[in-house]
């Protein structure tokens, strides 16, 4: 990822409602969520968060698609992952073993069938 790429980016997520919306798509990965229940359960009016949401789409932060009367809005997940990497590229100075609590927060989470994170 390019520097100018990675600034656009974090400029789409410097916003709180910007932030919060992304979050909460990333949490509906891989369905999406209708732009209108984005704005419901934000409580943010409905222009509003179709500005915020055309300003993370820009970003490629996350797409659109049309379905029915509803536009469904889902994470990019690669560019979540091409931003993650950039961050760390030159992480930990080739020494890896400092490297393991990031990884480790990185490592899914929801293990099916282990009681409260299960999926």
């Amino acid at each position: 990822m390019e520097p100018s790429l990675a600034t656009d980016v974090f400029a789409a997520l410097s916003q709180t409602t910007r932030l919060e919306a992304f979050r909460l798509i990333m949490k509906h990965e891989p369905h999406g969520l209708p732009a209108g229940e984005v704005a419901r359960i934000l409580d943010v009016p409905q222009n509003t968060m179709s500005t915020h949401l055309a300003i993370l789409t820009r970003a490629g932060l996350i797409s659109s698609e049309r379905q029915s009367r509803s536009i469904i809005y889902r994470a990019e997940v690669e560019r979540v992952r091409e931003l993650a990497s950039f961050l760390v590229s030159d992480c930990c100075g080739g020494r890896p073993e400092l490297c393991e609590p990031l990884v480790a927060e990185f490592t899914p989470c929801c293990v099916p069938g282990e009681g409260k994170n299960a999926c």
